[in-house]
């Protein structure tokens, strides 16, 4: 499997594992899958830092290389689907992601309802 971690399945698979389901965490530690952590986490995290709103005490792509996970570009192949993807959701970075993971045919792992109502396939 190919798998696409939102922002905050990101952040509970190296910090509190406990929050991730039984099928997500099965799924992220099974060596056989590839596990992605996208460019657009990455801005997501590191914007809220530079805001305040979210302390980062740690390098976080040594902690995704450390965990497995391979980080994942952002093109512009990806961008192109924005314009026609549906407002279920408002949120860019979720937006952005979603788009990544139709465009790469890629499984996105998170604990967002509102991700089921887009034409991706959702691990929750």
């Amino acid at each position: 499997m190919k798998l696409l971690l939102d922002t905050h399945i990101f952040l509970w698979a190296v910090a509190d594992p406990g929050r991730l389901s039984v099928a997500q965490r099965r799924e992220i530690e099974d060596p056989t899958n590839t596990i992605y952590l996208s460019a657009v986490s990455v801005s997501e995290l590191v914007i809220k830092a530079s805001l305040g709103k979210l302390s980062l005490e740690f390098d976080l792509l040594a902690i995704a290389e450390k965990s497995g996970f391979e980080p994942l570009d952002f093109s512009a192949k990806d961008a192109l689907l924005l314009k026609d993807l549906p407002f279920h959701h408002r949120d860019p970075f979720d937006r952005m992601l979603i788009a990544q993971a139709q465009a790469r045919d890629l499984f996105i792992a998170t604990q967002d309802p509102t991700f089921a109502l887009y034409n991706c396939r959702v691990l929750s």
